[in-house]
């Protein structure tokens, strides 16, 4: 997922925030209430900055971090590296001193900009599963997933979820707009909101070597984008007054849109090969088919239909039974769609609705983080639960049309291309649901612990378990506390983490002395998790430094950077976010590496609920056995738990 740095300096390839193409409809006399929107980003000029940790901090708490993972020669060589690097004499002051002038000149955040270059912008390989994210929402009681649908054809529950969820997405919007979504905030500490002006109405755009954002806010657009048998397809949600369509208007307007769409296939002897399918593909290969599609000014014009809609709504027809009914197989559907068909994976938030209503999601990773969006869909969901008061009708709501591409033979290439890439991808892509439903959060709170350094923990001993070695592992931090503030890496394998993992199975020593090792676990854990909060992780800061040297003779004198420590320790073999509550939402994503496993988990009140991913082609992983594993360990651990609580 994280690309590498490149070692040149570079400026962030974002694009504008303004308007896009008059091809792009908006609500032209669109206001915004300044008196309500106070709510939503009153507290923005009360967050602190985030700060730059000092080299001698992070430098401590860097080599700490290696200690579980390197012999003592390589921490010993990994040391002096360090040291020289933070040296007087060193390249860390000179890059440090840069690194504070970023900060000066950054309105906001020095992290902001590093972050979403260097994270994703500049990463060439497809997004579509190496960055982007997918969840399994619920199933609506209101609107019960019915066990199969017919293939080819959308259903009466496909359309009536699809509205619903719509409708209260568009509600989210509004209150963006309008500054009237309730500020967040954690324990009363307020939390930025930057992020939520780039829900809607957002998508990254493929350039060479570097990609770019289109965003407005507030997100006037009227229209979302549709995709329904691989077409796109424009479909207005408000009438030009700005008015939204009610509840009635919009089932109508999907019902219409793929009928168009039928139609417009029915009339062609063989489909035009889908210019969305390249958003699947290597990101300089649809940069390069883009400016093709850009020469043509109708293109432009539907390109810019579809950069600026809201979101895109995925209504999926053409799917395998066993996909539909099974959510195991629904949440991998929802992560790859087999060769990335019927998506556009550049927007910032696509809903995908199946036959028998079953939802999901796949969202651009870029502009927003994962619990951010997730929130927004959570709320959707919550509201769509009860009975629907709906609105007025709005007048003069015009009619949904697909949109039109004049496709060159070139392009048509690239679009094979794009999908050969996205099939070998998906084919090599495993998705495993977890449920452990012998205990939950509840539970774990009774041993005077934290939920979330439990499951750590014990994803570490599960591992060394498994693997016989400790794991670099990533989990998820967020630093929203901060102006623009986005994540840290909580580096979860600690030297307390892996001792503990050593004496779990040994029988020689006894029970007693195995909790406080996992006590010793767990505060280690905890503290980390605390700093890496308040701005005082490693990985960021070191991002930070690594983007400010300016050629290669300087990255040769950056010795922290050269050491083999650095990437070795970077390669994460659990990538993990703790995405809870899970009762409505099943976060899932790929390894970010070759050898790694991408761990996404919930910890509910009396369940925990997690999906394991790995690439098949791997021959160290395996996801089943250890998914097996991870159960047994769970399972250990509250056998220990409750022996010591009857003590």
């Amino acid at each position: 997922m994280l690309s590498l740095l490149a070692q040149r300096p570079a400026a962030l390839c974002t694009g504008s925030r303004s308007a896009l193409s008059v091809a792009a409809r908006s609500r032209s006399n669109y206001t915004i209430d300044s008196s309500q929107q106070v709510s939503t980003f009153a507290n923005q000029n009360k967050l602190p900055r985030l700060p730059i940790p000092t080299l001698k901090a992070t430098a401590t708490r860097y080599l700490k971090t290696l200690r579980p993972l390197l012999d003592n020669a390589e921490y010993a060589r990994a040391e002096r590296a360090v040291s020289s690097f933070i040296s007087s004499s060193g390249l860390g002051p000179v890059l440090q001193r840069r690194l504070q002038e970023v900060d000066r000149q950054a309105p906001a955040s020095w992290l902001e900009n590093i972050w979403v270059q260097k994270a994703y912008l500049e990463w060439r390989e497809p997004n579509y599963i190496n960055a982007n994210w997918a969840a399994l929402l619920a199933d609506n009681p209101n609107f019960p997933a019915i066990g199969d649908a017919p293939s080819g054809q959308p259903t009466g529950p496909q359309l009536a979820r699809a509205a619903r969820l719509i409708v209260h997405l568009l509600e989210a919007n509004d209150a963006i707009n309008q500054g009237t979504l309730t500020a967040d905030s954690q324990r009363g500490t307020p939390m930025c909101m930057n992020q939520f002006k780039w829900q809607f109405g957002t998508s990254r755009i493929a350039r060479p070597g570097c990609d770019g954002l289109v965003n407005q806010y507030p997100s006037t657009a009227t229209h979302i984008l549709v995709m329904y048998r691989d077409q796109t397809v424009e479909v207005p949600v408000y009438n030009n007054a700005g008015q939204r369509a009610s509840l009635v208007q919009i089932t109508s307007q999907l019902l219409q849109a793929t009928r168009r769409v039928d139609d417009l296939l029915a009339r062609q002897a063989q489909p035009q090969p889908s210019v969305a399918n390249l958003t699947a593909g290597n990101r300089d290969n649809w940069a390069n088919a883009r400016q093709i599609l850009e020469k043509d000014s109708a293109n432009v014009e539907s390109l810019a239909k579809v950069d600026s809609s809201l979101f895109s709504v995925c209504l999926d027809v053409n799917v395998d039974a066993k996909d539909i009914s099974d959510p195991e197989r629904s949440v991998a559907l929802f992560t790859h769609s087999y060769s990335g068909g019927n998506r556009w994976f550049d927007k910032a938030i696509q809903l995908i609705v199946l036959g028998n209503g079953r939802v999901g999601v796949n969202c651009e990773h870029t502009p927003a983080d994962a619990l951010t969006t997730g929130s927004l869909l959570m709320e959707a969901m919550e509201k769509e639960t009860g009975i629907y008061k709906d609105t007025a009708s709005c007048a003069e709501l015009a009619e949904p049309m697909p949109i039109q591409w004049n496709v060159t033979p070139e392009v048509v290439k690239l679009i094979d291309n794009a999908q050969k890439e996205a099939g070998a991808l998906a084919g090599n892509l495993r998705m495993l649901l977890g449920n452990m439903t012998q205990y939950g959060a509840q539970w774990i709170k009774t041993l005077g612990v934290s939920p979330d350094a439990y499951f750590q923990v014990a994803l570490q001993a599960a591992y060394f378990r498994h693997h016989g070695k400790p794991a670099p592992t990533y989990e998820t931090s967020s630093l929203r506390r901060f102006l623009h503030g986005r994540t840290e890496t909580i580096r979860s394998c600690s030297e307390e983490s892996l001792a503990f993992s050593k004496v779990f199975d040994d029988k020689d020593i006894s029970l007693k002395k195995k909790l406080q090792y996992f006590q010793q676990a767990i505060a280690a854990h905890l503290e980390y998790s605390k700093a890496a909060s308040l701005g005082q992780g490693v990985d960021r800061h070191l991002l930070g430094l690594r983007a400010q040297i300016q050629s290669p003779e300087e990255a040769e004198k950056a010795l922290l950077f050269q050491d083999p420590s650095y990437i070795q320790s970077m390669s994460f073999a659990m990538s993990t976010s703790n995405v809870t509550p899970g009762e409505k939402f099943r976060g899932a994503f790929a390894p970010v590496v070759p050898d790694g496993y991408g761990i996404n988990y919930a910890m509910d009140k009396n369940d925990l609920k997690f999906s394991i991913s790995e690439w098949l082609s791997s021959p160290v992983t395996d996801a089943t056995a250890f998914r097996e594993t991870i159960y047994k360990t769970l399972g250990d651990l509250y056998d220990a738990g409750e022996y010591a609580k009857n003590q």
